[in-house]
């Protein structure tokens, strides 16, 4: 790619990305790999309440942090948005996600349907994308591939996301993760459609376009 090939340059403003999915739908490895092959684009890293899986760090998967201190931060407004999700709280601090779309990065937020409709109110200019499994069957042997969940826990996400996935139609963009590499190009051309923007051009060719228009 070149220097000035718009995949592999930052917006002068960054965009906010919203990205909903049922639990199993791969949501988190698309994420992964788009974020990998792009430049200038990264994952807002939420706050929860739960406890943290195998693998996953304080401060780069979540901020971990007790009942006590998100109630907290609940009380300042500290979130952008906030919701329960199973068992559990999840919510995305506000200053972080202003800073970072500031110095012109696009921030992906990963939230559920109802986290998108806050953000949507207070961000209108926001990009939503829903993603989808191809089917209940593929969906339910991603679950139990994780190993991860008891059957008990299995059979409860199963039956939330047939309410989570009804709700796709209030989003932008509609991704079926059926093939993996498939879904991650489409993703990455929502993006690249996004940069391609002619607000975003003539911000950021600027002086190449008062060069092209000058009179000789």
């Amino acid at each position: 790619m070149s220097a000035t090939d718009p995949q592999t340059m930052p917006n002068p403003v960054g965009t906010l990305y919203i990205y909903a999915a049922p639990s199993g739908a791969g949501k988190s490895s698309l994420v992964s790999a788009l974020i990998e092959k792009m430049a200038g684009i990264e994952v807002s890293v939420s706050h929860t309440t739960r406890q943290a899986r195998p693998g996953e760090e304080n401060g780069v998967h979540y901020h971990f942090v007790p009942v006590e201190k998100f109630d907290s931060m609940v009380k300042q407004d500290a979130f952008l948005e906030h919701a329960r999700v199973f068992d559990n709280f999840y919510g995305t601090a506000r200053s972080s996600i202003q800073q970072r779309l500031e110095d012109g990065v696009d921030v992906i937020l990963e939230i559920d349907w109802q986290g998108a409709r806050q953000v949507r109110e207070q961000f209108p200019q926001s990009v939503s994308v829903f993603i989808l499994p191809p089917s209940r069957e593929a969906l339910a042997e991603r679950l139990k591939g994780r190993g991860q969940d008891s059957d008990e826990v299995i059979a409860r996400r199963m039956n939330d996301a047939r309410s989570e996935m009804s709700h796709f139609d209030e989003f932008d963009f509609l991704v079926i993760n059926d093939d993996f590499d498939t879904a991650r190009n489409e993703l990455e051309a929502i993006v690249t459609c996004r940069r391609l923007r002619l607000a975003v051009q003539r911000q950021r060719y600027r002086d190449e376009l008062t060069q092209l228009l000058a009179n000789d």
